[in-house]
């Protein structure tokens, strides 16, 4: 049995994943640890909770103490590294919380990792999970490789950056076993409404205005969660110690093209006049240091692990408005923060 530490799995992403492996591999025991901010929600992962193969940690992976408690429990064999503070705007209001989360999160797992593997690495791995944001801001052409210089501009990006270059460090200073993938914007079901499409689906149902940066011509790369979570099980699986692995949605969109979309769709679920929803649209300020457009080159992936997208980003979009439309409650707890009842309620006390 290969006992599986996933961090971050009460995440929108990590959640994806968590079930993922949970379902997908009976004989492996995952372990999903989580601090449960605001974005880490146990409400994503109660249709396996049960499962005997799945056990929840509460913790933080700045703690280097409790870190080495559970891997002298339960012996790990490998870490998918998902855990992360994820949101610019964010980074930029507290950018000393992304440093001490990304940075010596990382830096904590790491060494713990290679502590309690002591150099026996046969059938270990360390996975850290990343963004293309690292790399900068593409003009209107080209797209990011893996080999693409660093070049972050926001707190948020500077720490995923510098938690890579740590990664990789330990692959070439200690032989860790570790591989490193950099993912496009995802979305879907389960995403914490801080981000833009949930927030946006919440924000039109109910009426709100629709807050777009600038004149919307920032352009992303769209990658569905789920198909995000397929890639992270073929490189935990079959990628190459020491490589990295740029996954992407193949879907640029502006993101002003990307709210009409929204809009669309929305008008047509809610039974609206078309171009209702479109009169909430409001410009503002635009970001501090707003990248203008990413875009990730996944030939990589394709050629080396047979990896490419399974849906248009048009049928990804329609998909995730209904599981937000269908999940009503779920929407309103998290906005509300009622969520965070159900871990006490159920959790408090294990």
């Amino acid at each position: 049995m290969k006992n599986v530490l996933i961090t971050g799995g009460a995440g929108f992403i990590g959640s994806h994943v968590v079930r993922l492996f949970v379902n997908k591999y009976p004989d492996y025991q995952i372990y999903n640890l989580d601090k449960l901010t605001y974005a880490g929600n146990l409400e994503n992962l109660k249709d396996i909770e049960s499962k005997p193969n799945y056990t929840f940690l509460k913790g933080d992976i700045v703690d280097g103490d409790f870190l080495k408690s559970i891997f002298e429990k339960y012996q790990f064999d490998a870490v998918v590294h998902l855990a992360a503070e994820s949101h610019v705007d964010r980074s930029i209001s507290n950018p000393l919380e992304f440093i001490k989360t990304n940075i010596v999160g990382t830096v904590e797992l790491l060494n713990i990792a290679r502590t309690s593997w002591n150099g026996n690495y046969e059938g270990k791995r360390f996975y850290h999970i990343s963004t293309d944001e690292v790399y900068g801001s593409l003009g209107e052409t080209g797209l990011f490789e893996e080999t693409t210089p660093y070049d972050p501009r926001s707190p948020y990006s500077s720490s995923k950056a510098s938690s890579d270059h740590l990664v990789r460090a330990y692959f070439h200073t200690y032989n860790m076993p570790v591989v490193i993938s950099n993912c496009s914007n995802n979305y879907g079901s389960h995403q914490f409404p801080e981000k833009l499409i949930p927030l946006f689906i919440h924000n039109i149902k109910n009426n709100k205005a629709l807050p777009v940066y600038g004149k919307g011509e920032n352009v992303r790369d769209w990658l569905w969660v789920n198909d995000h979570a397929i890639a992270i099980d073929l490189i935990f699986h079959k990628g190459k110690n020491g490589e990295t692995y740029n996954i992407g949605g193949h879907n640029e969109w502006t993101n002003i093209d990307l709210i009409k979309e929204l809009c669309s769709i929305m008008d047509d679920r809610l039974g609206r006049e078309k171009g209702t929803s479109e009169q909430l649209i409001t410009y503002v300020k635009d970001r501090a240091g707003h990248d203008a457009r990413y875009a990730i080159d996944a030939t990589k992936i394709k050629n080396e692990l047979g990896w490419v997208p399974s849906i248009t980003f048009e049928e990804g979009l329609r998909n995730t408005v209904d599981w937000y439309l269908n999940n009503e409650d779920w929407l309103n707890n998290v906005t509300s923060g009622d969520y965070k009842k159900y871990y006490e309620q159920q959790y408090q006390e294990r």
